[in-house]
């Protein structure tokens, strides 16, 4: 951090007001192009660390509204062990104070969350909150997905290393490999570029799984965003059969296009206006979300989030809910997933549409082949402190024939 303190607090003013770390980051590296390897990496390290722990920095300095170098202190002296004046010296301050001592007595504090979303988290998780909140502070492994298609899991760990990376398989997902050692810049392998793999959470891999898609049916992915699921489907119906993905932004569908080729897939049809009139074997609606379970993927996301987001997705889901259930056909499967940690969004969502569709029922999740550790309550749930995964939820619905 030497000489950075001036950049740095800069960057964390920012940070603190509300523009998104990610995105402070690379603008201050592009207008700083002079900075070293090391001095980047220190950059980093401040700008995302003082983002996640503002909330226990603040406690430490007994103040809500400590600036950007006080809290670059705070973070180099009380939570990483610098030394006291050399930590003042590398945030550039000038008289730095005493920090409070001990362990913050609220979990809000103690995780470095918003009230109300600690809150939210003691209400959902109860006695394994802490355990939790512990780990949205630790970042996420890098997952891969391989792509059947192109290759098998084994194959690509031999090609991934050759290229230089160490993996291992997930322990979930049969399609799963975690990277291990640094986070290196996977855009730039041939491996990536020839379609061998695409970067996916391994719970997420769980979400496609569960739709079970087969060779020759009709699948649709009705909110398929860039396409990581729609990918996954394509490749297990083998690339026979029609695969319809539908989102409203179509600039994503034209990403998925571009995936699309690159993984070899040719069964794939984007809907460029919401279905309708269809009938269906599998819908998988990975439905828009509070978006809670990944907060470990940003080191702000969770302060760039109001209470309101708890509430504002419920009617979104439930459209897409019925509008799903509208297109499959009987004796079809409807998979309704999110990534969030929410009762609203999750249970009470698929109880409530239960109850208004009463042709439909509830299958248990990966009937012979998904481990009992990720079922909870007849749902697919996976979580962080449980899976090392990010937070996901899914329920399996059938329609009577």
């Amino acid at each position: 951090m030497a000489g950075l303190a001036p950049v740095a607090a800069e960057a964390l003013s920012r940070v603190l007001a509300g523009t998104p770390a990610e995105r402070v980051l690379d603008r201050t590296l592009r207008d700083h192009r002079q900075l070293l390897a090391p001095q980047r990496q220190a950059l980093k390290e401040a700008v995302f660390n003082v983002g996640l722990w503002r909330r226990r920095l603040g406690y430490l300095l007994g103040r809500n509204d400590a600036p950007a170098p006080l809290l670059l202190y705070a973070l180099l002296h009380g939570l990483a062990g610098v030394p006291q004046a050399e930590a003042a010296s590398l945030a550039g301050v000038d008289a730095p104070p005493e920090l409070t001592p001990g362990e913050p007595p609220l979990l809000a504090l103690r995780a470095s969350l918003p009230d109300w979303l600690a809150d939210h988290f003691a209400q959902e998780w109860v006695s394994e909150a802490e355990d939790f909140c512990a780990h949205l502070n630790v970042p996420g492994p890098i997952t891969l997905r391989v792509n059947p298609l192109r290759t098998s899991r084994e194959a690509l760990a031999q090609r991934l290393r050759t290229e230089g990376l160490e993996t291992r398989p997930g322990t979930w997902s049969p399609l799963a490999l975690q990277l291990e050692g640094p986070r290196p810049n996977l855009y730039g392998l041939p491996s990536l570029q020839e379609g061998l793999f695409e970067v996916q959470d391994e719970g997420s891999q769980l979400l496609g799984l569960l739709v079970e898609a087969q060779p020759g049916e009709t699948v649709l992915d009705l909110c398929a965003g860039a396409g990581g699921k729609t990918l996954q489907l394509g490749a297990a119906m083998e690339n026979k059969g029609r695969l319809l993905a539908y989102d409203p932004d179509p600039e994503r569908l034209d990403r998925l296009l571009r995936r699309c080729a690159r993984a070899g897939l040719s069964n794939v049809s984007v809907l460029r206006a919401p279905p309708s009139g269809m009938a269906v074997d599998r819908v998988l609606v990975d439905a828009p979300c509070s978006e809670l379970g990944s907060l470990r993927r940003g080191p702000d996301l969770r302060f760039l989030k109001s209470p309101s987001v708890l509430e504002e997705f419920v009617p979104l889901q439930r459209q897409l809910l019925a509008q799903a259930a509208d297109l499959v056909r009987p004796g079809g499967r409807l998979v309704y997933a999110t990534c969030t940690v929410n009762r609203a969004e999750n249970q009470d969502l698929v109880a409530g549409f239960l109850r208004q569709q009463p042709d439909f029922r509830l299958l248990p999740p990966g009937a012979g082949w998904l481990r009992p550790e990720c079922i909870q309550d007849g749902f697919l749930f996976c979580a962080p402190h449980r899976h090392g995964t990010d937070a996901f939820f899914a329920a399996v619905l059938e329609r009577s024939s």
